[in-house]
Protein backbone atom coordinates (compact mmCIF):
# COMPACT_ATOMS: atom_id res chain seq x y z
CA UNK A 1 0.00 0.00 0.00
CA UNK A 2 0.98 3.59 -0.55
CA UNK A 3 -1.00 6.07 1.49
CA UNK A 4 -4.70 5.22 1.32
CA UNK A 5 -4.49 2.80 -1.63
CA UNK A 6 -3.41 -0.66 -2.58
CA UNK A 7 -0.66 -0.39 -5.18
CA UNK A 8 0.13 -4.07 -5.75
CA UNK A 9 -0.94 -7.54 -4.71
CA UNK A 10 1.74 -10.14 -4.05
CA UNK A 11 5.17 -9.99 -2.48
CA UNK A 12 5.96 -6.48 -1.26
CA UNK A 13 9.21 -4.79 -2.25
CA UNK A 14 12.00 -4.61 0.30
CA UNK A 15 11.92 -1.79 2.82
CA UNK A 16 8.94 0.13 4.13
CA UNK A 17 6.65 -0.60 7.06
CA UNK A 18 5.38 -4.16 7.42
CA UNK A 19 2.82 -5.94 9.59
CA UNK A 20 3.00 -9.68 10.11
CA UNK A 21 -0.22 -11.31 8.95
CA UNK A 22 1.17 -14.83 8.68
CA UNK A 23 -1.54 -17.46 8.91
CA UNK A 24 -4.29 -14.82 8.62
CA UNK A 25 -6.95 -14.13 6.01
CA UNK A 26 -7.06 -10.64 4.46
CA UNK A 27 -10.38 -9.53 2.98
CA UNK A 28 -12.04 -6.24 2.02
CA UNK A 29 -13.85 -4.55 4.90
CA UNK A 30 -17.59 -5.08 5.21
CA UNK A 31 -20.21 -2.46 4.35
CA UNK A 32 -23.43 -2.13 6.37
CA UNK A 33 -25.99 -1.09 3.76
CA UNK A 34 -28.57 0.50 6.10
CA UNK A 35 -28.49 1.31 9.81
CA UNK A 36 -29.69 3.73 12.47
CA UNK A 37 -26.75 4.43 14.77
CA UNK A 38 -28.90 6.24 17.33
CA UNK A 39 -30.72 2.99 18.10
CA UNK A 40 -27.59 1.78 19.91
CA UNK A 41 -28.72 3.79 22.96
CA UNK A 42 -32.10 2.00 22.99
CA UNK A 43 -30.56 -1.32 24.00
CA UNK A 44 -32.31 -2.39 27.21
CA UNK A 45 -34.37 0.80 27.49
CA UNK A 46 -37.14 0.49 30.13
CA UNK A 47 -40.60 0.30 28.60
CA UNK A 48 -43.74 0.96 30.64
CA UNK A 49 -46.36 1.55 27.97
CA UNK A 50 -48.86 -0.95 26.63
CA UNK A 51 -47.08 -3.36 24.30
CA UNK A 52 -47.39 -2.45 20.59
CA UNK A 53 -49.66 -4.72 18.59
CA UNK A 54 -48.52 -3.64 15.13
CA UNK A 55 -45.61 -1.94 13.38
CA UNK A 56 -47.09 1.57 13.42
CA UNK A 57 -47.47 1.31 17.19
CA UNK A 58 -43.82 0.23 17.45
CA UNK A 59 -42.91 3.49 15.73
CA UNK A 60 -45.34 5.58 17.80
CA UNK A 61 -44.44 4.10 21.18
CA UNK A 62 -40.73 3.32 20.74
CA UNK A 63 -38.76 4.87 17.88
CA UNK A 64 -40.65 8.12 17.36
CA UNK A 65 -40.43 8.77 21.10
CA UNK A 66 -36.74 7.90 21.20
CA UNK A 67 -35.75 10.11 18.27
CA UNK A 68 -37.56 13.10 19.82
CA UNK A 69 -35.57 12.57 23.03
CA UNK A 70 -32.21 12.73 21.24
CA UNK A 71 -29.99 15.75 21.82
CA UNK A 72 -26.54 16.49 20.43
CA UNK A 73 -24.78 14.64 23.24
CA UNK A 74 -26.84 11.48 22.65
CA UNK A 75 -26.33 11.70 18.88
CA UNK A 76 -22.57 11.91 19.35
CA UNK A 77 -22.44 9.13 21.94
CA UNK A 78 -24.52 6.79 19.81
CA UNK A 79 -22.34 7.44 16.76
CA UNK A 80 -19.15 6.75 18.71
CA UNK A 81 -20.32 3.57 20.40
CA UNK A 82 -22.07 2.27 17.29
CA UNK A 83 -19.11 3.15 15.10
CA UNK A 84 -16.65 1.49 17.46
CA UNK A 85 -18.69 -1.70 17.45
CA UNK A 86 -18.78 -1.63 13.65
CA UNK A 87 -15.01 -1.35 13.31
CA UNK A 88 -14.32 -4.07 15.88
CA UNK A 89 -16.66 -6.35 13.89
CA UNK A 90 -14.77 -5.72 10.64
CA UNK A 91 -17.22 -3.18 9.16
CA UNK A 92 -15.34 -0.36 7.45
CA UNK A 93 -18.33 1.59 6.01
CA UNK A 94 -21.77 2.27 7.47
CA UNK A 95 -24.75 3.75 5.62
CA UNK A 96 -26.70 5.59 8.31
CA UNK A 97 -30.26 6.96 8.26
CA UNK A 98 -30.56 9.53 11.05
CA UNK A 99 -33.47 11.25 12.82
CA UNK A 100 -33.37 13.62 15.81
CA UNK A 101 -36.34 16.01 15.48
CA UNK A 102 -35.33 18.03 18.56
CA UNK A 103 -31.72 18.42 17.38
CA UNK A 104 -31.70 18.57 13.58
CA UNK A 105 -29.34 21.40 12.67
CA UNK A 106 -25.76 20.15 12.42
CA UNK A 107 -26.67 16.62 13.50
CA UNK A 108 -25.01 15.03 10.46
CA UNK A 109 -21.77 16.86 11.22
CA UNK A 110 -21.92 15.54 14.78
CA UNK A 111 -22.17 11.98 13.44
CA UNK A 112 -19.53 12.52 10.76
CA UNK A 113 -17.10 14.05 13.24
CA UNK A 114 -17.55 11.13 15.64
CA UNK A 115 -17.09 8.47 12.97
CA UNK A 116 -14.10 10.22 11.41
CA UNK A 117 -12.52 10.40 14.86
CA UNK A 118 -12.72 6.60 14.94
CA UNK A 119 -11.51 6.29 11.35
CA UNK A 120 -14.75 4.77 10.03
CA UNK A 121 -16.06 5.48 6.53
CA UNK A 122 -19.73 6.61 6.43
CA UNK A 123 -22.58 7.57 4.12
CA UNK A 124 -25.04 9.75 6.02
CA UNK A 125 -28.44 11.39 5.59
CA UNK A 126 -31.15 13.05 7.65
CA UNK A 127 -34.59 11.40 7.66
CA UNK A 128 -36.99 14.07 6.34
CA UNK A 129 -40.59 13.56 7.49
CA UNK A 130 -43.82 15.52 7.86
CA UNK A 131 -44.81 13.63 11.00
CA UNK A 132 -43.39 16.35 13.29
CA UNK A 133 -44.79 19.31 11.37
CA UNK A 134 -43.67 21.58 8.53
CA UNK A 135 -40.92 23.39 10.44
CA UNK A 136 -39.06 20.18 11.23
CA UNK A 137 -39.61 18.87 7.72
CA UNK A 138 -38.03 22.06 6.39
CA UNK A 139 -35.16 21.74 8.88
CA UNK A 140 -34.52 18.18 7.74
CA UNK A 141 -34.39 19.32 4.11
CA UNK A 142 -31.90 22.05 5.05
CA UNK A 143 -29.73 19.62 6.99
CA UNK A 144 -29.42 17.25 4.05
CA UNK A 145 -28.62 20.11 1.66
CA UNK A 146 -26.06 21.63 4.02
CA UNK A 147 -24.25 18.36 4.64
CA UNK A 148 -24.21 17.37 0.98
CA UNK A 149 -22.61 20.70 0.07
CA UNK A 150 -19.61 19.94 2.31
CA UNK A 151 -16.73 17.65 1.38
CA UNK A 152 -15.22 15.27 3.90
CA UNK A 153 -12.45 12.71 3.66
CA UNK A 154 -14.36 9.72 5.07
CA UNK A 155 -18.01 10.80 4.85
CA UNK A 156 -20.44 11.22 1.98
CA UNK A 157 -24.20 11.66 1.86
CA UNK A 158 -27.49 10.60 0.37
CA UNK A 159 -30.72 12.60 0.64
CA UNK A 160 -32.74 11.10 3.48
CA UNK A 161 -36.50 10.64 3.64
CA UNK A 162 -38.46 8.58 6.14
CA UNK A 163 -41.16 6.71 4.20
CA UNK A 164 -44.00 7.46 1.80
CA UNK A 165 -46.62 7.40 4.55
CA UNK A 166 -45.06 10.33 6.44
CA UNK A 167 -44.32 12.44 3.36
CA UNK A 168 -46.58 14.90 1.57
CA UNK A 169 -46.23 15.38 -2.17
CA UNK A 170 -44.48 18.69 -1.57
CA UNK A 171 -41.96 17.27 0.89
CA UNK A 172 -41.23 14.18 -1.21
CA UNK A 173 -40.73 16.44 -4.23
CA UNK A 174 -38.35 18.64 -2.25
CA UNK A 175 -36.30 15.55 -1.27
CA UNK A 176 -36.06 14.47 -4.90
CA UNK A 177 -35.11 17.98 -6.02
CA UNK A 178 -32.47 18.20 -3.30
CA UNK A 179 -30.99 14.85 -4.28
CA UNK A 180 -30.82 15.84 -7.94
CA UNK A 181 -29.19 19.16 -7.13
CA UNK A 182 -26.52 17.40 -5.09
CA UNK A 183 -26.04 14.59 -7.61
CA UNK A 184 -26.96 11.84 -5.13
CA UNK A 185 -29.79 9.39 -4.57
CA UNK A 186 -32.67 9.29 -2.09
CA UNK A 187 -32.35 6.97 0.93
CA UNK A 188 -35.88 6.01 2.04
CA UNK A 189 -37.84 3.22 3.77
CA UNK A 190 -40.18 1.48 1.34
CA UNK A 191 -43.10 -0.83 2.21
CA UNK A 192 -41.54 -2.01 5.46
CA UNK A 193 -45.08 -2.59 6.65
CA UNK A 194 -48.39 -2.91 4.79
CA UNK A 195 -49.45 0.41 6.37
CA UNK A 196 -47.15 2.15 3.89
CA UNK A 197 -49.11 0.64 1.00
CA UNK A 198 -52.52 1.35 2.55
CA UNK A 199 -51.55 4.99 3.03
CA UNK A 200 -50.33 5.42 -0.55
CA UNK A 201 -53.49 3.86 -1.95
CA UNK A 202 -55.74 5.97 0.30
CA UNK A 203 -54.00 9.29 -0.36
CA UNK A 204 -52.73 8.93 -3.92
CA UNK A 205 -54.54 5.97 -5.44
CA UNK A 206 -51.29 4.16 -6.29
CA UNK A 207 -48.88 1.82 -4.51
CA UNK A 208 -45.71 3.13 -2.89
CA UNK A 209 -43.26 2.25 -5.64
CA UNK A 210 -45.44 3.86 -8.29
CA UNK A 211 -45.66 7.00 -6.19
CA UNK A 212 -41.88 7.13 -5.78
CA UNK A 213 -41.32 6.49 -9.47
CA UNK A 214 -43.69 9.32 -10.43
CA UNK A 215 -41.86 11.64 -8.05
CA UNK A 216 -38.50 10.74 -9.61
CA UNK A 217 -37.16 9.15 -6.41
CA UNK A 218 -36.07 5.90 -8.07
CA UNK A 219 -32.88 5.38 -10.02
CA UNK A 220 -29.43 3.77 -9.84
CA UNK A 221 -28.32 6.09 -7.02
CA UNK A 222 -31.37 5.46 -4.81
CA UNK A 223 -31.25 3.26 -1.70
CA UNK A 224 -34.56 1.73 -0.63
CA UNK A 225 -34.71 0.06 2.77
CA UNK A 226 -36.82 -3.09 3.37
CA UNK A 227 -39.14 -3.29 0.31
CA UNK A 228 -41.16 -6.12 1.89
CA UNK A 229 -44.79 -5.57 0.87
CA UNK A 230 -44.39 -5.36 -2.90
CA UNK A 231 -46.52 -6.76 -5.68
CA UNK A 232 -45.09 -8.18 -8.90
CA UNK A 233 -45.38 -4.89 -10.79
CA UNK A 234 -43.47 -3.06 -8.07
CA UNK A 235 -40.71 -5.65 -8.14
CA UNK A 236 -40.33 -5.09 -11.86
CA UNK A 237 -40.34 -1.32 -11.37
CA UNK A 238 -37.56 -1.55 -8.79
CA UNK A 239 -35.46 -3.90 -10.89
CA UNK A 240 -35.80 -1.66 -13.93
CA UNK A 241 -34.85 1.44 -11.91
CA UNK A 242 -31.49 0.05 -10.82
CA UNK A 243 -32.08 1.17 -7.22
CA UNK A 244 -30.39 -0.71 -4.41
CA UNK A 245 -32.60 -2.49 -1.86
CA UNK A 246 -31.32 -2.78 1.71
CA UNK A 247 -32.46 -6.08 3.21
CA UNK A 248 -32.49 -6.08 7.03
CA UNK A 249 -33.50 -9.63 8.01
CA UNK A 250 -32.93 -9.48 11.77
CA UNK A 251 -34.94 -6.27 12.13
CA UNK A 252 -37.70 -7.58 9.88
CA UNK A 253 -38.07 -10.70 12.01
CA UNK A 254 -37.89 -8.69 15.24
CA UNK A 255 -40.69 -6.38 14.05
CA UNK A 256 -42.61 -9.29 12.47
CA UNK A 257 -43.20 -7.24 9.32
CA UNK A 258 -42.43 -9.94 6.78
CA UNK A 259 -39.55 -10.81 4.48
CA UNK A 260 -37.99 -8.89 1.60
CA UNK A 261 -38.48 -10.88 -1.65
CA UNK A 262 -34.74 -11.13 -2.19
CA UNK A 263 -35.01 -13.84 -4.80
CA UNK A 264 -37.19 -11.66 -7.00
CA UNK A 265 -35.14 -8.51 -6.50
CA UNK A 266 -31.91 -10.22 -7.56
CA UNK A 267 -28.66 -8.28 -7.74
CA UNK A 268 -30.20 -5.09 -6.35
CA UNK A 269 -30.11 -6.47 -2.80
CA UNK A 270 -27.56 -5.29 -0.23
CA UNK A 271 -27.58 -6.22 3.45
CA UNK A 272 -28.08 -3.86 6.39
CA UNK A 273 -28.87 -4.15 10.08
CA UNK A 274 -31.51 -1.40 10.50
CA UNK A 275 -29.75 -0.42 13.70
CA UNK A 276 -29.39 -3.85 15.32
CA UNK A 277 -25.60 -3.62 15.53
CA UNK A 278 -23.18 -3.56 12.61
CA UNK A 279 -21.81 -7.11 12.58
CA UNK A 280 -22.09 -7.99 8.92
CA UNK A 281 -20.79 -11.51 9.47
CA UNK A 282 -23.89 -12.21 11.55
CA UNK A 283 -26.32 -10.22 9.42
CA UNK A 284 -25.16 -11.64 6.10
CA UNK A 285 -25.48 -15.17 7.48
CA UNK A 286 -28.94 -14.40 8.86
CA UNK A 287 -29.92 -13.12 5.42
CA UNK A 288 -28.54 -16.30 3.85
CA UNK A 289 -30.32 -18.74 6.16
CA UNK A 290 -33.59 -16.80 5.84
CA UNK A 291 -33.31 -16.88 2.04
CA UNK A 292 -32.23 -20.52 2.05
CA UNK A 293 -35.25 -21.42 4.18
CA UNK A 294 -37.49 -20.20 1.35
CA UNK A 295 -35.38 -21.34 -1.60
CA UNK A 296 -32.96 -24.25 -1.34
CA UNK A 297 -31.20 -23.17 -4.55
CA UNK A 298 -29.66 -20.23 -2.64
CA UNK A 299 -26.02 -21.16 -2.06
CA UNK A 300 -23.39 -20.03 0.47
CA UNK A 301 -21.87 -17.58 -2.02
CA UNK A 302 -25.08 -15.53 -1.89
CA UNK A 303 -24.21 -13.48 1.24
CA UNK A 304 -20.79 -12.60 -0.21
CA UNK A 305 -22.48 -11.34 -3.38
CA UNK A 306 -24.82 -9.18 -1.31
CA UNK A 307 -21.90 -7.70 0.64
CA UNK A 308 -20.10 -7.03 -2.63
CA UNK A 309 -23.20 -5.19 -3.86
CA UNK A 310 -23.12 -3.02 -0.72
CA UNK A 311 -19.46 -2.24 -1.39
CA UNK A 312 -20.33 -1.17 -4.94
CA UNK A 313 -23.05 1.11 -3.54
CA UNK A 314 -20.53 2.69 -1.16
CA UNK A 315 -18.00 2.93 -3.96
CA UNK A 316 -20.44 4.93 -6.09
CA UNK A 317 -21.04 7.35 -3.24
CA UNK A 318 -17.30 7.86 -2.74
CA UNK A 319 -16.39 7.82 -6.42
CA UNK A 320 -14.31 4.72 -5.72
CA UNK A 321 -15.49 1.92 -8.01
CA UNK A 322 -12.87 -0.50 -6.68
CA UNK A 323 -13.93 -0.10 -3.04
CA UNK A 324 -14.57 -3.53 -1.57
CA UNK A 325 -11.89 -5.26 -3.63
CA UNK A 326 -8.25 -6.22 -3.07
CA UNK A 327 -6.60 -5.01 -6.26
CA UNK A 328 -4.20 -2.28 -7.35
CA UNK A 329 -5.79 1.15 -7.11
CA UNK A 330 -8.50 0.12 -4.63
CA UNK A 331 -8.93 1.99 -1.34
CA UNK A 332 -7.08 0.15 1.39
CA UNK A 333 -10.16 -0.78 3.44
CA UNK A 334 -9.09 -4.19 4.73
CA UNK A 335 -9.79 -6.66 7.50
CA UNK A 336 -7.24 -9.13 8.86
CA UNK A 337 -8.87 -12.28 10.25
CA UNK A 338 -6.97 -14.53 12.64
CA UNK A 339 -8.65 -17.67 11.35
CA UNK A 340 -7.10 -21.12 11.32
CA UNK A 341 -9.27 -22.97 8.80
CA UNK A 342 -10.12 -26.60 9.55
CA UNK A 343 -10.32 -27.31 5.80
CA UNK A 344 -8.47 -25.80 2.81
CA UNK A 345 -9.26 -22.11 2.30
CA UNK A 346 -8.86 -20.91 -1.28
CA UNK A 347 -10.96 -18.67 -3.53
CA UNK A 348 -13.37 -21.47 -4.41
CA UNK A 349 -13.99 -22.43 -0.78
CA UNK A 350 -14.22 -18.93 0.74
CA UNK A 351 -18.03 -18.87 0.59
CA UNK A 352 -18.30 -22.01 2.67
CA UNK A 353 -15.85 -20.68 5.25
CA UNK A 354 -17.69 -17.34 5.37
CA UNK A 355 -21.13 -18.83 5.87
CA UNK A 356 -20.21 -21.68 8.21
CA UNK A 357 -17.03 -20.53 9.97
CA UNK A 358 -15.78 -16.97 9.82
CA UNK A 359 -17.09 -14.37 12.25
CA UNK A 360 -16.36 -11.09 13.99
CA UNK A 361 -14.52 -13.06 16.67
CA UNK A 362 -11.74 -13.57 14.11
CA UNK A 363 -11.23 -9.84 13.39
CA UNK A 364 -7.68 -8.94 14.47
CA UNK A 365 -6.91 -5.77 12.49
CA UNK A 366 -8.96 -3.30 10.49
CA UNK A 367 -7.63 -0.74 8.02
CA UNK A 368 -9.62 2.14 6.53
CA UNK A 369 -8.11 4.30 3.77
CA UNK A 370 -4.70 2.83 4.52
CA UNK A 371 -4.76 3.54 8.25
CA UNK A 372 -4.78 0.83 10.89
CA UNK A 373 -7.83 1.76 12.99
CA UNK A 374 -8.07 -1.58 14.82
CA UNK A 375 -4.85 -3.35 15.78
CA UNK A 376 -4.73 -6.58 17.74
CA UNK A 377 -8.48 -6.31 18.42
CA UNK A 378 -8.25 -2.80 19.92
CA UNK A 379 -9.20 0.60 18.51
CA UNK A 380 -6.10 2.64 17.72
CA UNK A 381 -7.60 6.13 17.95
CA UNK A 382 -9.87 5.90 21.00
CA UNK A 383 -10.44 3.68 24.01
CA UNK A 384 -13.48 1.43 23.59
CA UNK A 385 -14.08 1.31 27.35
CA UNK A 386 -14.24 5.10 27.59
CA UNK A 387 -16.62 5.24 24.63
CA UNK A 388 -18.91 2.69 26.29
CA UNK A 389 -18.83 4.59 29.60
CA UNK A 390 -19.78 7.84 27.88
CA UNK A 391 -22.57 6.03 26.03
CA UNK A 392 -23.99 4.61 29.27
CA UNK A 393 -24.09 8.06 30.83
CA UNK A 394 -25.72 9.57 27.73
CA UNK A 395 -28.22 6.70 27.57
CA UNK A 396 -29.25 7.26 31.18
CA UNK A 397 -30.01 10.91 30.50
CA UNK A 398 -31.76 10.00 27.24
CA UNK A 399 -33.96 7.43 29.00
CA UNK A 400 -34.99 9.96 31.65
CA UNK A 401 -36.09 12.41 28.96
CA UNK A 402 -37.91 9.60 27.20
CA UNK A 403 -40.14 9.01 30.24
CA UNK A 404 -41.83 12.38 29.70
CA UNK A 405 -42.55 11.82 25.99
CA UNK A 406 -45.95 10.44 25.03
CA UNK A 407 -46.58 8.09 22.11
CA UNK A 408 -46.43 9.93 18.80
CA UNK A 409 -49.90 10.94 17.55
CA UNK A 410 -49.12 10.59 13.84
CA UNK A 411 -51.27 8.02 12.02
CA UNK A 412 -50.93 6.90 8.40
CA UNK A 413 -54.02 7.04 6.19
CA UNK A 414 -55.81 3.92 5.07
CA UNK A 415 -56.85 2.49 8.42
CA UNK A 416 -55.60 -0.63 10.14
CA UNK A 417 -55.11 -4.04 8.59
Amino acid sequence: MDGSRIVSVGRAPAGGARRDCSGCVILPGNVCGHTHLYSTLARGVPYGLEAPSNFVQILQRVWWRLDRALDEEAVRASALVGGAAALLAGTTTVVDHHASPSAIDGSLDVIADALETLGLRAILCYEVSDRDGPERAAAGLRENRRFLAARRRLARGLFGAHASFTLSEETLGACVDGARAAGVGVHIHVAEDAADQRDALARFGVRVTTRLARAGALGPDALLAHCIHLDAAEVETLRASGAAVAHNPTSNMNNTVGHTPVGLLGEAVVVGTDGIGADMFVESKTAYFRARDEDRTVGPAWPLARLAAAARLAGRCFGEPALGTVEPGAPADLVVLAYDPPTPLVADTLAGHWTFGLGACHVRDVMVAGELVVADRRLTRMDAGEIAAQARAAAGRLWRRLEAIAPHPFEPAGGRA
